[in-house]
């Protein structure tokens, strides 16, 4: 807010990536954080967005994992099981990451598609046998039920977050996307420096108990940068891969949707 002085800022929580992209999409909101496949879906779909700058993986925050009773013991073993995860979103492409890796067609698992709440709670009863979802939903699931994990986004992937914009939005405004993006580095440097109180805001706005927001904190990377050309390749790839599994209905090119500031 102290970066757009006379301008009103309103925060819009989401869940998940896919509904900010639609919210993106249809002029909603302006701009917006997501992981790295909710706007390959989009683009795919014929979403009016951008991407306006990287930010760093899910990382170690991002997840596929059993109960510790469960007979799973490696990713190779969700061969013919049920694994909740949100359709679109970052946990998708480690889930088809991961079964890549070890060899497992994506057609030999039962992916069900769920929202995180909903994915909580079918976890909960054993209506899933696996889970794949990011932070605070995975710390949650770590302080609830000391989970075992298969796999985790730092392990298998080397992908990024993005920052996304509105295109035509951008397009009109490109002064507030760069202030934006500057406000946002600054916020980066500080939050990586005070990991403690951004896991005491965020239990205070988002109501996640504070033990699940402090691990999530403090695995976090927090920054904020502009988008390479090694950036976008490893976007491509997660594309590509979505269209050759058949997730997505038409093949993109993430460059096309790359959004440049004036001057540059």
């Amino acid at each position: 807010e102290k970066a757009f002085a006379g301008v009103t800022v309103k925060w819009v929580e989401f869940t998940a990536g896919p509904p900010l992209v639609e919210a993106l999409n249809v002029g909603a909101i302006d701009v917006g954080w997501t992981g790295d496949a909710p706007p390959i879906f989009g683009q795919s779909a014929g979403a009016n967005i951008v991407y306006a700058a990287a930010l760093p993986s899910n990382g170690d925050g991002e997840a596929i994992f059993v109960k510790p009773a469960s007979p799973v013991q490696s990713v190779a073993d969700l061969k013919g099981k049920r694994v909740g995860v949100g359709k679109g979103t970052s946990a998708h492409n480690l889930l088809v990451a991961a079964l890549e890796k070890a060899g497992v067609p994506f057609d030999q698992v039962t992916p069900v598609y769920l929202s995180p709440a909903d994915a909580a709670a079918a976890f909960a009863s054993d209506q899933i046998d696996a889970w794949a979802v990011w932070d605070p939903f995975f710390a949650i699931a770590e302080t609830r039920y000391q989970p075992r994990v298969l796999a985790r986004s730092s392990e298998v992937l080397k992908v990024n977050t993005y920052f996304l914009a509105n295109k035509d939005f951008a397009k009109a405004h490109p002064e507030i996307i760069t202030t934006t993006i500057a406000a946002l580095g600054e916020a980066a440097k500080w939050a990586d420096q005070n990991r403690d109180k951004v896991a005491e805001a965020l239990h205070e706005v988002t109501g996640v108990p504070l033990d699940a927001q402090t691990i999530a904190a403090n695995r976090t990377k927090f920054g904020i940068f502009p988008i390479t050309d090694e950036i976008v390749a490893s976007q491509q790839a997660t594309a590509d891969r979505f269209y050759k599994l058949g997730l997505i209905p038409k093949a993109v090119r993430i460059s096309d949707a790359v959004w440049t500031a004036p001057g540059n």
